[in-house]
């Protein structure tokens, strides 16, 4: 496999089957992809892996929280308090495409908001991942985390498993870094669903489009 088709065949994935992923597997994609380039070589992110017991009792954790409508202060704003055009039109855009592909209507909002709470089961995946920085980084580091985490799907798709990068975990940071042991100095970043892909999911069907190059490129001669 190319990279060229790593990048092509990479999507967020929401739906998995249960098949177990192997954590030795987990690890080699973590230490492989931490080849990924840092300014000043700081290497700032930190993983937690999970599986098996680990995996079920966070997902316990948050299920009882979401049952009982309790919310925390979310580690940070995932966008913008005021989303301008054209951002703004393509996050409306996505959400609508993939209701209309479950088939629930904007209208059935008790719908939408149970299928929005798949997340923080992981769709269903296996495994997980958690990313962690210290709370000193900034923006460019965030940036770092960013490519290690691109790095980690590429090489998930190689493996042959599916990915789903999850800024959503930002909303319940108390519950995560406690289950996860997390030092006070230390923020988290995102969480991921990793696993072998459910292709009878219907979620699974939508395919994201991409704004043409003449919007974001600029080519100079």
């Amino acid at each position: 496999m190319t990279v060229t088709e790593a990048i092509a065949a990479r999507r967020s994935v929401r739906g998995f089957l249960s098949t177990p992923v192997d954590m030795a597997v987990l690890r080699a994609i973590a230490e492989r992809a931490a080849r990924a380039p840092t300014g000043g070589n700081l290497q700032p992110w930190h993983i937690d892996l999970l599986t098996g017991a680990a995996l079920d009792a966070l997902k316990a954790a948050i299920a009882a929280k979401l049952w009982r409508g309790e919310t925390e202060t979310p580690a940070y704003d995932i966008y913008p308090p005021e989303l301008p055009a054209p951002y703004r039109d393509r996050r409306f855009a996505v959400g609508e495409a993939l209701y209309a592909t479950l088939g629930i209507p904007r209208e059935d909002k008790s719908a939408r908001r149970l299928w929005f709470a798949r997340n923080f089961a992981f769709f269903g995946a296996p495994a997980a991942l958690f990313c962690t920085v210290d709370r000193h980084m900034g923006p460019p580091q965030w940036g770092d985390l960013g490519m290690y985490l691109q790095n980690v799907m590429l090489l998930a798709v190689e493996a042959g498993l599916a990915t789903c990068p999850q800024e959503c975990w930002a909303m319940f940071p108390q519950t995560v870094t406690a289950a996860l042991g997390t030092p006070a100095e230390r923020m988290l970043f995102c969480g991921m669903a990793i696993g072998h892909e459910d292709p009878a999911e219907p979620a699974n069907a939508l395919r994201t489009t991409r704004a043409d190059s003449g919007e974001w490129l600029t080519l100079h001669h």
